[in-house]
């Protein structure tokens, strides 16, 4: 397992704990997943089956098939031939899954890119540069981030303000759930002082939002 992806889960199931009560067998059942030799259609039937025996953790199961994803990039890639990603067997993978998922792994990706890179994050490059969403090819990119785009000023707001924003999103937006964490990431990384105690009492959903912001924190 990628040491990077194996620190978030650890990180996201006790921020989720913090509120919300683990089992004690989660945190070694999710290694044997991501740790295992199996195929990634394999591991993904496993990801579900943790999932399905603990109801609990069922807010998390996107965000841990974005883990999972990063994952096989990150280590499983490693074990097939060069070209795998560019092959007629992951594009079948990729249908398959095009329903899974969460906007999170893009972060993930660009906090990767970031590392390799020795690039500072920050919110304006991760849409400018990473997403490109003022690029006209990547337009599907700006309809998805265009509550992120037009808020950016919310990393110099407060949690408050961030979460009354977060609120008016449509359900249905990619983006509802993960608009509060995922801006309050941001506002830190740009030199923000307030506690997590403040992001978690200005927040809808205390273990989700602390969970998924320690998973950004684990991962950077």
């Amino acid at each position: 397992m990628d040491p990077k992806v194996h620190a978030a889960i650890v990180a996201a199931l006790k921020g989720f704990n913090e509120y919300e009560p683990v089992e004690a067998t989660a945190h070694p059942r999710f290694d044997e997943v991501f740790g295992s030799d199996a195929d990634f259609l394999s591991k993904v039937d496993a990801l579900d089956a943790v999932f399905d025996d603990m109801p609990q953790l069922e807010p998390l199961r996107e965000v841990f098939f974005d883990l999972l994803m990063i994952n096989f990039f990150s280590e499983d890639v490693k074990k097939l031939e060069e070209d795998y990603l560019e092959t007629a067997e992951w594009e079948s993978i990729e249908e398959q899954t095009i329903d899974r998922g969460t906007e999170l792994l893009n972060v993930l990706l660009y906090l990767n890119e970031c590392r390799d890179e020795d690039i500072e994050p920050s919110l304006e490059d991760f849409l400018k540069e990473f997403l490109l969403v003022d690029e006209d090819e990547f337009q599907d990119e700006y309809n998805i981030y265009e509550p992120i785009i037009a808020n950016q000023i919310l990393i110099e707001s407060s949690e408050s303000e961030i979460q009354r924003i977060a609120q008016t999103l449509p359900k249905d937006s990619e983006l509802a759930e993960l608009f509060y964490p995922v801006m309050y990431f941001f506002k830190n990384l740009q030199g923000g002082t307030e506690s997590k105690q403040a992001f978690i009492d200005s927040s809808a959903e205390p273990a989700f939002d602390s969970s998924v912001y320690s998973i950004l924190t684990a991962f950077k």
